[in-house]
């Protein structure tokens, strides 16, 4: 799988090695530890001059939407970091699938690889994580990715007072549209900006209503995404 989608946007969850020296903060103290290798050429730049591995959590709140442009990670988290390297709007949007790689290697999390070109390279299925299994990997708590206001899914007749966001040509009353072609490349690289946008738009109104989204291909995690918006929030 590294020879096929390296660099790029797949990360594979490893055996701990007893010898790594790793710091348990790394690896949130489980025995496994995440690996990727980036594609857009500023982050292989830092790493070239860095010359080893990066710890690199998600620049965004926990739970909250997820960065894709530069302003999003000053809105969540200016003055509680250092520095932003920009590298301008994601090209992928989602993030990177991962795979558990036990036996059968298990698909842990959606993005921006689908599990078909997956197990086309491997010549085997994936196996899914059941839904009450113990976190092991991001992006799997069941409220994730949630903007302020409340999500409603699979809606072709928005509510009165919610910010309708549509996808393809039969959404033309949509506020905002994630590909008014239908196009899932199009929707994954603008969906995290786009429920920005609703969220912002929806201050005081009913809430934000999602068109369906197609399930296969990248389909598969927009809506992974969407539906973890669209869950129930903890109560603090």
């Amino acid at each position: 799988m590294a020879l096929a989608f390296w660099p790029g946007a797949l990360t594979l969850v490893l055996p701990l090695r007893l010898e790594s020296g790793l710091a348990p903060l790394v690896t949130a103290g489980l025995d496994t530890v995440a690996l990727r290798v980036p594609s857009h050429p500023v982050a292989r730049d830092l790493l070239a001059h860095f010359d080893g591995p990066l710890a690199a959590p998600s620049a965004n709140p926990s739970g909250r939407i997820s960065p894709t442009r530069v302003q999003h990670v000053v809105q969540g988290l200016w003055g509680r970091i250092d520095a932003i390297l920009e590298g301008g709007a994601a090209l992928v949007g989602v993030e990177s699938t991962i795979i558990g790689l036990s036996y059968p290697p298990l698909l842990l999390r959606p993005g921006g690889v689908s599990a078909a070109q997956i197990e086309h390279v491997l010549n085997a299925s994936l196996a899914t994580i059941h839904p009450q299994s113990a976190i092991v990997a991001p992006g799997q708590l069941a409220s994730h990715y949630a903007p302020n206001a409340a999500v409603r899914l699979g809606v072709m007749q928005p509510l009165v007072g919610e910010i309708w966001v549509g996808f393809g040509p039969d959404c033309g009353g949509a506020a905002l549209n994630l590909s008014p072609s239908a196009n899932l490349v199009e929707a994954a690289a603008n969906l995290f900006h786009l429920m920005r946008e609703a969220d912002l738009l929806a201050k005081g109104q009913a809430g934000i209503a999602f068109a369906p989204i197609p399930s296969h291909g990248l389909g598969a995690a927009i809506n992974d995404r969407l539906s973890r918006s669209a869950a129930p929030r903890p109560k603090c």
